[in-house]
């Protein structure tokens, strides 16, 4: 059975897996809930600012009312090449890691039920399926550099206080079978010291060590949007979507700390790896309308209800140690697994877009989320998360999202251009973490016929952030990540 637990400080909240407990927490909420709309390469170029403009396969994530827009039957497909940069400095260190994936973001195909010739009453009723990658969870990074005032061991020990050792479960436990902890000598088993105190027989810790922490995470958030959308008199467009969503993410980090400048008696190294693997799926309902109320203007409004998913957890942690007598040891947990829901929140979408003619087209997006509206509940074991929902309402935040876009048409050939701003997500009560991202995106198409070629790139790129490796003095590295995709849509219409 897993044991929830509430970390009380705030700072090691937003790491909770590094410290072993076995728990979901407002992080995790937060990463399920945001996103940012990947799919066509027409969409990403424009910086998917797409709520007034429809007639795009990847767009009726956004607003479905964009479904109306189709004059004919359309299939699109978009390859995908990612690559992730994430710069670390501990320390005094500094770490680049990298990470390239290939993945089909888009997939989808639109057809009309009813279709009249005209421009008043009904003019088309469409039907839409389209995949659309919502969020890419894929990161590789590294942290390393000398520690000269804390250990992961720290934490470990000072978490066991008051705790029998026979009684000692999670990361604490296998540090204590690994002896990296140790009972305090005439603490009727209950307080601990470490190898860094020679389990308390030093007045003080020696340190020294190099602490080294390989993060390497996989995942994705896709939706399957079924969409439903009518076209009036070429001046209103409605629609909606049903929204089916996949959720996979594998969280994995090694965390070792080594005595490479043999300054620590008796000890060598050891090696604490931390893995857990989640899947689920969510449902959720998409509205939306689209208003011309002249040829150049166009305005949106989309409502997101919340998505509520049912996941699956599956944890597993073990560490090896090593001592200057090459005496050796390891021991680990047993694999866990947990089911719970999540219910991520809505989400308000508003939009305007002018077009000149045939020559370009200007759009902007506002979205506001209120993260605060996440919640856990339904634990297998008849948990009710409250403390963790605390969290969420202490931590998070309402975020506001702005998104430009605009299109240049030279003939058949087009130039886009981007921006996204996704404002930052969490409380004051965090003042060293930021959470927020910004966008900028390009590309160009060809549109020739009953066929069309398009190619984008986006950057997306995170504010300097605080990563903190366990709660201890100095353990704390700078972060920052920067996100780049090149994408290509290949579409026909018939």
């Amino acid at each position: 059975m897993l044991n929830m637990k509430r970390l009380i400080l705030i700072t090691i909240t937003v790491l909770v897996a590094t410290a072993g407990a076995y728990s979901q927490n407002y992080i995790d909420a937060l990463r399920y809930s945001q996103n940012f709309y990947g799919g066509t390469a027409r969409s990403i170029s424009m910086g998917n600012a797409f709520t007034s403009l429809g007639a795009d396969l990847s767009a009726i994530s956004i607003n479905p009312a964009g479904t109306g827009m189709f004059r004919s039957l359309e299939i699109s497909f978009s390859p995908q090449l990612n690559f992730n940069n994430t710069s670390t400095a501990f320390n005094g260190n500094k770490e680049n890691d990298y990470r390239y994936t290939f993945n089909l973001p888009q997939i989808g195909i639109v057809g009309s039920l009813i279709s009249h010739e005209g421009s008043s009453g009904l003019v088309n009723l469409n039907i839409a399926y389209s995949y659309n990658q919502m969020n890419l969870y894929n990161e590789n990074m590294t942290v390393r550099g000398i520690s000269d005032s804390s250990s992961m061991a720290d934490y470990w020990a000072r978490k066991s206080k008051d705790t029998y050792y026979t009684d000692l479960t999670g990361a604490a436990g296998i540090a204590f079978d690994t002896w990296l902890i140790d009972t305090l000598r005439n603490s009727a088993g209950a307080s601990y010291g470490t190898v860094f105190s020679h389990y308390g027989d030093s007045t003080k810790s020696v340190y020294g060590q190099q602490i080294s922490r390989v993060v390497a995470n996989d995942g994705y958030k896709g939706e399957h949007a079924i969409s439903v959308g009518a076209n009036f008199g070429n001046k209103l467009f409605l629609g909606a979507t049903l929204g089916i969503t996949n959720i996979r993410y594998t969280g994995h980090y090694e965390h070792s700390e080594s005595d490479i400048n043999n300054v620590i008696d008796d000890f060598k190294n050891f090696s604490y790896t931390n893995h857990f693997d989640e899947y689920g799926t969510g449902y959720s309902l998409k509205i939306g309308a689209i208003i011309r109320p002249i040829d150049m203007l166009r305005i949106g409004i989309a409502y997101h209800t919340p998505t509520i998913y049912r996941m699956h957890y599956t944890f597993y942690d073990n560490i090896s140690s090593t001592f200057d007598d090459l005496l050796k040891y390891s021991s680990s947990n047993e694999t866990m697994k947990y089911d719970y829901t999540l219910t991520t929140p809505s989400r308000l979408l508003v939009g305007a877009s002018v077009q000149v003619g045939k020559l370009a087209i200007v759009s902007v997006d506002y979205e506001r989320v209120d993260y605060t509206k996440a919640r856990f509940r339904d634990g297998s074991d008849g948990y009710d998360f409250a403390a963790e929902n605390t969290d969420i309402k202490t931590f998070l935040k309402a975020a506001n999202n702005l998104r430009l876009g605009a299109e240049f048409r030279l003939g058949s050939l087009y130039l886009r251009g981007g921006y996204g701003l996704y404002g930052n997500t969490v409380s004051s009560d965090l003042s060293s973490q930021k959470y927020s991202y910004n966008s900028l995106s390009g590309g160009i198409g060809y549109h020739k016929n009953n066929y069309y070629i398009d190619a984008a790139y986006c950057t997306l790129f995170s504010s300097k952030d605080n990563y903190y490796l366990y709660d201890g003095a100095g353990a704390v590295a700078t972060l920052s990540t920067t996100k780049n995709t090149f994408t290509l849509t290949i579409g026909m219409k018939f």
